[in-house]
C-alpha cells in the first residue's frame, strides 16, 4: 500500500511539474513574439509613444523588457530608450508630459527601478520625492500644502492624476507599486496612508468607514470628486444607500496595494478580497464591469491581466478555487488566454476604452503579465 501511495504521489508531482513546464514554455514563446513586435515598433527618437501619448507608454515597454533577465538596460535599443524617457524628467522630479503626472512618473520609477542600473538612482530619488508630493495626507514630508487633509477625509492617503487631483484606486495602486519596486519599506508613512485609502475603496463595512460600503470584499475605483464616476457603476442598495460595484482590476489593485503596505493573508481585508477573487475568478473578462453594460465586460482587459498577475504573484498562491469549487492554476489559465489573443505579428489589442486599442499599450500589459507568470512559476513550481 505504501508503495502504491508513493507511486501515486510521484505521478501527481510529475504531472504538476509537466504542466508548469508547459505553461512556462508557452509564456516564454508568447513573450518572445511580443518582444519582437515591440522592438520593431521603437521609433527613431527611441520612444514607443505617439506624439500625443504620454511617456508612460514607453515606460511600460521598458519595464516589460527589464522584467526579463535576458535583457538589460545597456543594450543599445534599451539604453537609448531610457535616455529618452529621462528626457521627460522635469525640475520637480516628475517624469511626464503635460498631463497624468502620477501615472507617468510612477510607471517610469518602476521601469528605472527594475532595471537595477546604478546610474538611474539619482533620477529615481528625485522622482520618488515628486511622487510623494502627489499624495493626499497630513504630515508626510514633501506633500503639497494644499493637499494636506486629516485622516478622516476620504481623500486621505490616495493619489490622483497630479497635484490636487482627486484620488482613486487606480492612480494609487501605480504609485504604491512604484514605491515598492524602488525599495521603500512597507512601514513608510506613504504606504500606511495609502493603506487607509485602499481600505476605503473596499466593499467591506467591517473596516471601511464610508457609508456606501457593502460587504462583498471587492474593491472600487472610488472617484472621490463631486462627479462620482466609478467605471462598474453605482446602484441603490436595499436600504436606499448609493453603493459602488466591485470589479476585477480594482480588486487585484487593492489586494496588491494592501500586501505592499504590509498586510498578511490573515488580515480580514485580505481575506475578504481573496473571497471576492475566488467567487469572481475569470480570465475571459474584467469581472464586474459587465454590470454597467455588456459592452463594458472587456473594458481595461489588458490592464486587468497585468494587475491580476502582479497581485496573485505577490499574494503567493498558484491555485484558485472558483465559486463552483473548481481548482484553477491561474498561471496556466492566463498564459493560455493571452497566447490565444496574440496576433500573428506578436501584438495584442483591445477595446478603445482606456487606450487599449493601442497595440503598444495592450502588448506591454500582456508581456508584464506573462513575466509575472514566469516569475511565479519559478517561485512556486
Amino acid at each position: 500500500m505504501k508503495a502504491v501511495t508513493f507511486t501515486l504521489m510521484a505521478f501527481a508531482f510529475l504531472t504538476a511539474s509537466t504542466r508548469a513546464a508547459d505553461t512556462a514554455a508557452l509564456a516564454t514563446a508568447t513573450v518572445d513574439k511580443g518582444f519582437a513586435f515591440l522592438k520593431a515598433q521603437e521609433k527613431p527618437d527611441n520612444s514607443w509613444q505617439a506624439e500625443v501619448d504620454p511617456p508612460g507608454v514607453s515606460a511600460l515597454v521598458l519595464k516589460s523588457f527589464m522584467e526579463d533577465d535576458r535583457y538589460d538596460a545597456d543594450m543599445p535599443f534599451l539604453d537609448k530608450a531610457f535616455d529618452k524617457l529621462l528626457s521627460y524628467q522635469v525640475e520637480s522630479g516628475g517624469i511626464y508630459k503635460d498631463l497624468l503626472a502620477n501615472y507617468n512618473t510612477a510607471i517610469a520609477i518602476s521601469a528605472l527601478a527594475v532595471s537595477r542600473e546604478a546610474e538611474y538612482k539619482p533620477a529615481i530619488f528625485k522622482a520618488l520625492a515628486y511622487l510623494r508630493s502627489l499624495q493626499w495626507s497630513d504630515k508626510i514630508e514633501g506633500v503639497d500644502e494644499k493637499m494636506r487633509v486629516e485622516a478622516s477625509d476620504p481623500r486621505f492617503g490616495g493619489f490622483g492624476y497630479g497635484k490636487r487631483g482627486r484620488p482613486d484606486m487606480s492612480n494609487t495602486q501605480w504609485a504604491v507599486e512604484a514605491l515598492a519596486e524602488a525599495g521603500v519599506k512597507s512601514s513608510d508613512p506613504a504606504f500606511q496612508a495609502a493603506l487607509k485609502f485602499a481600505t476605503r475603496c473596499q466593499n467591506l463595512s467591517e473596516t471601511n468607514d464610508q457609508k456606501w460600503a457593502g460587504d462583498d470584499g471587492g474593491f472600487v475605483y472610488l472617484d472621490t470628486g463631486a462627479t462620482g464616476g466609478d467605471p462598474a457603476g453605482e446602484y441603490t442598495g436595499p436600504d436606499g444607500r448609493v453603493m459602488f460595484r466591485s470589479y476585477g482590476s480594482m480588486t487585484y489593485a487593492g489586494l496588491k496595494s494592501m500586501i505592499y503596505a504590509g498586510l498578511t493573508k490573515d488580515d480580514p481585508r485580505v481575506k475578504a478580497a481573496w473571497g471576492w477573487i475566488e467567487r469572481n475568478y475569470t480570465v475571459d473578462e474584467n469581472p464586474g464591469m459587465a454590470a454597467a453594460g455588456p459592452d463594458n465586460a472587456k473594458g481595461g482587459l489588458y490592464y486587468y491581466y497585468y494587475t491580476m498577475a502582479k497581485a496573485l504573484h505577490v499574494y503567493g498562491e498558484p491555485t484558485i478555487i472558483d465559486a463552483a469549487g473548481h481548482k484553477h492554476d491561474w498561471r496556466a489559465d492566463l498564459a493560455a488566454k493571452i497566447a490565444s489573443l496574440q496576433k500573428p505579428d506578436g501584438s495584442l489589442v483591445g477595446q478603445r476604452k482606456w487606450m487599449e486599442d493601442n497595440p503598444i499599450l495592450a502588448t506591454s500589459y500582456s508581456m508584464l503579465a506573462l513575466e509575472e507568470i514566469r516569475q511565479d512559476l519559478r517561485d512556486h513550481p
